[in-house]
C-alpha cells in the first residue's frame, strides 16, 4: 500500500473533530494521543487525522498532538491552526532525557492532559484502514479490564525489493515467536492503547523508559495484554525508511535479536530511599 495525501478540508476536520468529540459535557470514552515530530510530521500527521476521523462508531474521542522538536523562538504555525480546529495541542520544544526514548517521553507529555481512563497512542504515519472497529475494539478492551491493548501493524510504502521483503519476513517471524512460543507481547509504539493510570504510573516509577518494556512490563505485574490478528483491526506502519539493500537487511537480523532480548528483561522499580 501506498501513502496517500491527507483528504479533507480544514472546515471538514473542523466539524468532523467536533462529531467524534460529541457532547463535551459528557467525558470522551478514549483519548486519541498523537505525538508530532515538527521536523518531519506536522503535515504527515494530517493523513492519519482523515483516516481516524472516517470514525462512524457511537463512541466519544477526544484527539491530542503533542508537537515537539522545533526552535523555542519559532513555533510552528500549525500549533494555531490545528488548536483552531478543536484538536488539543501539547506543544513543547525539546523533550529528550537520557536514559528514556524520545517516543515514550511523547506519549506521556500527551497522556498527563487527556481526559479519559483510556489512552490511545497511535504514530504520526502510521495508515488506520477501519478506526471505528478498531477504535471500538480498543474502548472494549480496556473498559473490560485490559490494561493494554494492540493489533496486527502491517507495512504501506515499502519498496519492492527482495532485501525489504526479507527484512519484513524476519521481523513477522520474531513477533510470532514472541507473541505465540514465548507468551511475551509484542505491543509497540505504532498504535496501542492502554489504560492511562497504568502507564502514567510505570512511567513514573522508571519501569517503562522505553517502548519495548511496555508489554512484559504489565504482564509482570499481572496484567492482562489483550491482542487481536483480525484484518479489521490491522494498522499500518511506515515502511519508507528501509532500506532497499542485503547489507541493511542482513544487519537487521542481529539488531532485531538483540532488541528482542533486551524487551525479555523488565525493568523493576527502584527501591527503598
Amino acid at each position: 500500500m501506498q501513502v496517500s495525501s491527507a483528504q479533507l478540508s480544514q472546515s471538514d476536520r473542523t466539524r468532523r473533530i467536533a462529531a467524534l468529540r460529541g457532547d463535551t459535557a459528557l467525558p470522551p470514552d478514549g483519548s486519541i494521543v498523537l505525538p508530532v515530530n515538527a521536523r518531519a510530521d506536522l503535515e504527515r500527521v494530517l493523513v492519519v487525522l482523515d483516516d481516524l476521523l472516517a470514525y462512524a462508531g457511537k463512541g466519544r474521542f477526544e484527539l491530542l498532538l503533542m508537537v515537539n522538536n522545533y526552535p523555542p523562538e519559532q513555533p510552528p504555525d500549525a500549533i494555531a491552526a490545528y488548536t483552531a480546529m478543536g484538536l488539543q495541542v501539547v506543544a513543547q520544544p525539546a523533550i529528550r532525557k537520557a536514559g528514556e526514548g524520545v517516543a515514550i517521553t511523547a506519549r506521556a507529555l500527551g497522556t498527563r492532559a487527556i481526559t479519559s481512563p483510556v489512552a490511545i497512542h497511535i504514530d504520526a504515519d502510521i495508515r488506520v484502514p477501519h478506526p471505528t472497529p478498531l477504535l471500538d475494539w480498543y474502548v472494549e478492551q480496556i473498559a473490560g479490564g485490559a490494561k493494554a491493548a494492540y493489533t496486527h501493524v502491517g507495512y504501506y510504502d515499502l519498496a519492492p525489493h527482495l532485501a525489504v521483503r526479507f527484512r519484513l519476513l524476519m521481523h513477522v517471524a520474531s513477533r510470532w515467536v514472541k507473541r505465540v512460543l514465548l507468551r511475551k507481547p509484542t505491543l509497540r509504539g505504532s498504535a496501542y492503547a492502554i489504560d492511562r493510570d497504568t502507564f502514567l504510573a510505570f512511567y513514573d516509577e522508571g519501569t517503562m523508559a522505553d517502548e519495548r518494556s511496555i508489554g512484559p512490563t504489565i504482564q509482570a505485574r499481572m496484567g492482562r495484554v489483550a491482542y487481536s490478528g483480525a484484518r479489521r483491526h490491522t494498522v499500518l506502519t511506515s515502511g519508507r525508511y528501509w532500506q532497499s539493500s542485503w547489507g541493511s537487511a542482513l544487519r537487521y537480523v542481529p539488531i532485531t535479536l538483540r532488541n528482542n532480548l533486551r524487551q525479555l528483561r523488565v525493568r523493576r522499580p527502584p527501591t527503598g530511599p
